[in-house]
């Protein structure tokens, strides 16, 4: 279908860089379509119903579906030959996390088979097919990312290009699908609760796609129905993860790549204890904080502004701390010398594009909270807590992208803590010398001699030869001159070693803190915990409709944000 790789020719690039643009042209395409018949289903547009959106996502993901048994058969048949792979994706911490958010999505769409036999009498034979498809999708597609998302594909790579964009878009109108779904039902518990804050002028017109008929069995459909809600934030982040993942396999296609020893880098907990104890207890308060605010939360007006109050000085603690702890790492990052690496890595640079951009969900949020704190006529006593908590996400996020964006790109250090000690062993007139320097040592060895000395154990097989070869005097002479000669050298060799392992220990309990405290930040919205819907100031200034509108496109972003941050850290932790 198209020449070999290694077959150079004159303006070779120009049709592989033309079926980039295509292919991308194709998924932006396949992905507006499917968005347009997204919104036109959420505002009841005439002749469009469920069942059409369903539809398309079916065709979408059978297609996909195809696309990779066909990807999958045609490397079982070549698996004998040689492939290019990116070592830095597809790491087998975030495989695992996909694996873990694909099994609770398996759940999900079992509860929606349990939802559709209760109520098949009013449902359309597409949202019985949907979760069943899904399902299978899901299950190939965990498989074939932990087989193949670190390949370089060279061969039909035109072909692989629309087949991978296509996979990417799918998973990105799934997600959008996931996201619309749930902020919809979080609106309809936002519109009861705005009634007990007491901002009764606000129309309450509940949009809500029930089916028209009874259920079969009452008990079942409440669980399923509930349940369903619960599980969505994990089927949205496994959306979004298998969509960057496919979009770093789509980048790496035709990609020439330096053959060079990847350093693995496993996650220890040796070292990080302090890290993960504040991080644990910031994680409970957390959990905890969630159910007290979703309990309170509506009940009253006394109880909510409780509520609201509550969740605002927790966030603002958290805030402050890992702002604290970013700016610690950051200016330990000053005090270092270590170069950037700055190589080509479509994963690294596709980490750093997703948390300036996913932030801005954030940053949102926190100035249109601001800008109506600043307008409102009137202001509840909880809304002034809500002034710092804004401004406190603007910094905290800008900090902490900073310390990730430094930390994946500073190259690792060449030399590994972890490399056993080498015993070298010197045989002088029967008698046995044994020298145990580390792998250190004799590495800076190297450096010395450049510099015009001998290196630790040629000083050390010279002084045996004149200790062997003098008298009484002379070898303690020789001796103190020997120790002389070693004692210098450790010394400052080992104050450095010992300053850098303090600054090693530092930022991996950092990054430990910060990367519980993300997934404690990522709870709360996922679960429908969001002060942004309830303290009703916004909705005030900026109409109910605008603010809503505006909540419900930065607030997925935001959710993602966290997730994003946490994978983040653990690979920085991983790295330090």
């Amino acid at each position: 279908m198209e020449k070999a790789p290694g077959c150079p020719s004159v303006g070779g690039s120009y049709p592989q860089k033309n079926a980039e643009i295509l292919s991308s042209q194709y998924g932006i395409n396949l992905f507006l379509a499917g968005l347009l018949l997204t919104f036109a289903w959420a505002v009841h547009a005439v002749g469009i119903s469920k069942s059409h959106l369903l539809s398309y996502l079916i065709t979408l993901m059978l297609i996909q579906l195809l696309w990779m048994l066909w990807y999958l058969c045609r490397s079982c048949t070549q698996r004998r030959l040689i492939r290019d792979k990116d070592t830095h994706a597809g790491a087998r911490w975030l495989k695992c996390g996909i694996t873990l958010f694909a099994v609770i999505t398996l759940i999900l769409d079992s509860f929606k088979i349990g939802y559709y036999v209760d109520f098949s009498n009013c449902l359309s034979a597409a949202e019985g097919i949907f979760p069943v498809t899904h399902a299978v999708h899901t299950i190939l597609q965990v498989y074939f990312l932990w087989c193949h998302a670190k390949d370089i594909i060279q061969s039909f790579k035109t072909l692989e290009r629309f087949g991978v964009i296509h996979s990417v878009f799918t998973n990105l109108l799934l997600w959008t699908n996931g996201v619309l779904t749930e902020s919809k039902h979080q609106l309809n518990e936002h519109k009861e609760r705005l009634i007990t804050l007491g901002f009764g002028n606000i129309t309450i017109v509940l949009d809500d796609h029930a089916p028209q008929c009874n259920c079969t069995t009452t008990t079942l459909c409440s669980i399923f129905s509930q349940g369903i809600y619960y599980l969505y934030p994990f089927n949205i982040e496994y959306h979004i993860l298998a969509s960057t993942m496919l979009y770093v396999l789509w980048k790496n296609i035709g990609r020439k790549v330096e053959h060079h020893q990847q350093h693995k880098t496993p996650f220890k907990f040796h070292g990080i204890t302090a890290g993960m104890i504040f991080g644990l207890i910031v994680l409970i308060s957390t959990i905890a904080k969630v159910v007290v605010y979703l309990i309170q939360i509506g009940g009253s007006k006394t109880k909510s502004e409780l509520a609201l109050t509550m969740f605002y000085l927790h966030a603002i603690s958290v805030l402050a701390l890992m702002c604290t702890a970013g700016i610690v790492a950051l200016l330990i990052y000053r005090l270092e010398d270590r170069s950037l690496d700055n190589s080509k890595n479509p994963a690294r640079k596709l980490d750093a594009e997703l948390l300036v951009g996913t932030a801005a969900g954030s940053w949102l949020l926190s100035w249109g909270s601001i800008l109506a704190i600043i307008c409102a006529q009137a202001h509840p006593k909880y809304t002034w807590y809500n002034l710092p908590y804004s401004i406190l996400v603007i910094i905290e996020k800008y900090i902490q992208n900073l310390f990730i964006i430094e930390s994946i790109h500073r190259e690792q250090e060449k030399v590994n803590d972890d490399i056993k000690t080498l015993r070298i062993v010197t045989i002088s007139r029967g008698s046995t010398l044994s020298l145990t320097p580390s792998y250190k040592e004799i590495y800076n060895g190297r450096a010395a001699r450049d510099n015009g000395e001998l290196p630790y154990l040629l000083n050390s097989s010279i002084c045996a030869r004149e200790n062997d070869g003098s008298g009484g005097a002379k070898e303690e002479a020789s001796q103190a001159n020997c120790s002389v000669m070693h004692s210098a050298p450790d010394f400052s060799f080992y104050s450095r070693n010992s300053v850098t392992n303090n600054k090693r220990r530092i930022l991996k309990n950092i990054a430990a803190f910060l990367f519980l405290c993300n997934l404690s930040l990522w709870i709360p919205p996922a679960f429908g915990c969001r002060p942004e819907y309830d303290n009703g100031l916004e909705e005030i200034v900026f109409g109910f409709e605008p603010w809503i509108i505006v909540v419900n496109l930065a607030m997925p972003f935001s959710i993602f944000y966290r997730m994003h941050s946490a994978a983040s850290l653990f690979e920085v932790n991983c790295k330090t």
